[in-house]
């Protein structure tokens, strides 16, 4: 059969398709290759099937009632590098969580001491590791930032199986948040690169910044697999203020440089109920609230297990950025209420058995941030609401002291989970 010229043209354009520059809309970023190849080996024991992730030792799906962990107290920083410290806090804050039904903690420090393990021993809680990748690169694709983030990324692999707990672990997560300008930049610097073929890992009509989320990934996996013989979970977490979900007019990044988490075993995405992305979603089909609109969208565009990894208030005294409503000023007696709200909206959500967990952000209040300057840990600022998410504030002599109701909140909806 003879085929026409036109035909032919239109076929090798679409051969080529992959290398070229062009917004997806989002059905074809749906069908777009999310990632790991079939050779790839299985986790050893909490492994993808479909959209849940599975214990593969007691054969059922898993819910991850979560709280994002990250341990400094007063005057502690780890603004030069520094871990928690290595004492008896460990105690107190896992019986904390212990009696709030806390089942995983995302771990925030890459080097938790030793004592944070002896405790977990106590406790059949299981862990996720994050591992920070700066968010603000120049570019997430210069090779110099690859080899020096790479070597970040060995080094919190060894801790989990020099000092850590194997398996316990259920997941490493590849950087947090890249920074809207920085995602930017490195799409328009290599506007070429449109996909990779790594040996775990091959995706094709990506943007540049997810390329790069590739090959840490693809490369963290084959480390990971050659020195220790196995491999956990792996995922890169977002935000909404930069995707997945693009058709909303108050992102922070142009449609076709949309970040969608989906590259690894599962999508790991923060949502705040005032994020962009968020406030501007439809209403929910049970509760009417943008959040559940949210949670449905997402839901339906995602054929992997759906983790809300952080999702919180800050009881800041009060709201610094007029621009950002909802970025701190929240009253303690307040944030019970948002809890369950956000609680009955994920519940009720159409496609709520893709959600595979959630986990409050945070713990304890870190007064370390945002590292103005070294003294920063020694106080509470009163203007940064990053420094009061915590469901804990931070008492006399360490103690975590609780914020009114807001633990007794989170003991109930996990309990009833």
């Amino acid at each position: 059969m003879r085929i026409p010229l036109t035909s032919i043209l239109i076929m090798a354009w679409l051969v080529l398709l992959p290398g070229l520059v062009f917004s997806a809309s989002d059905k074809e970023r749906q069908t777009r290759a999310t990632g790991i190849l079939e050779s790839t080996p299985a986790p050893s024991r909490y492994v993808v099937e479909g959209a849940k992730i599975i214990d593969t030792v007691r054969r059922e799906p898993l819910f991850f009632k979560g709280i994002g962990y990250s341990p400094y107290l007063v005057n502690e920083t780890p603004m030069q590098g520094a871990p928690p410290g290595n004492d008896g806090r460990y105690e107190e804050h896992l019986g904390l969580m212990k009696g709030m039904h806390v089942n995983y903690l995302h771990v925030f420090p890459m080097q938790m001491p030793t004592k944070f393990f002896e405790a977990l021993d106590k406790t059949d809680i299981l862990y996720g590791q994050d591992i920070w990748v700066c968010p603000y690169e120049e570019d997430f694709l210069a090779e110099p930032f690859l080899v020096k983030t790479m070597e970040a990324v060995k080094a919190a692999i060894d801790h989990v199986y020099q000092v850590g707990r194997p398996e316990r672990l259920v997941l490493f997560s590849i950087g947090d948040e890249l920074q809207p300008a920085a995602v930017i930049r490195t799409d328009t610097r290599h506007p070429e690169v449109r996909s990779y073929h790594g040996k775990y890992l091959s995706v094709s009509n990506r943007t540049p910044s997810e390329i790069a989320i590739t090959r840490l990934i693809d490369m963290a996996m084959d480390y990971e697999l050659t020195r220790y013989g196995q491999r956990h979970l792996y995922c890169h977490t977002s935000f909404t203020h930069i995707g997945p979900l693009a058709d909303r007019p108050d992102l922070e990044v142009p449609k076709e440089n949309v970040i969608t988490p989906d590259i690894g075993d599962l999508i790991c995405l923060n949502v705040y109920t005032y994020a962009r992305g968020v406030r501007t979603s439809p209403p929910g089909s049970v509760t009417g609230s943008s959040y559940q609109g949210y949670i449905e969208e997402l839901a339906a565009t995602s054929n992997k297990p759906i983790f809300i990894t952080q999702v919180g208030l800050s009881t800041s005294p009060y709201e610094p950025k007029s621009w950002v409503p909802g970025f701190g000023g929240h009253k303690v007696e307040d944030v019970p209420t948002a809890f369950a709200a956000i609680w009955k909206d994920i519940k009720t959500a159409k496609g709520t058995e893709k959600i595979c967990g959630l986990a409050f952000f945070e713990l304890n209040d870190e007064w370390w941030k945002s590292g103005e300057d070294m003294a920063d840990s020694s106080r509470h600022d009163q203007e940064d609401p990053e420094e009061w998410f915590g469901i804990y504030e931070i008492g006399k002599g360490n103690q975590l002291t609780p914020k009114g109701k807001i633990p007794e909140t989170v003991r109930k909806i996990y309990q009833n989970h």
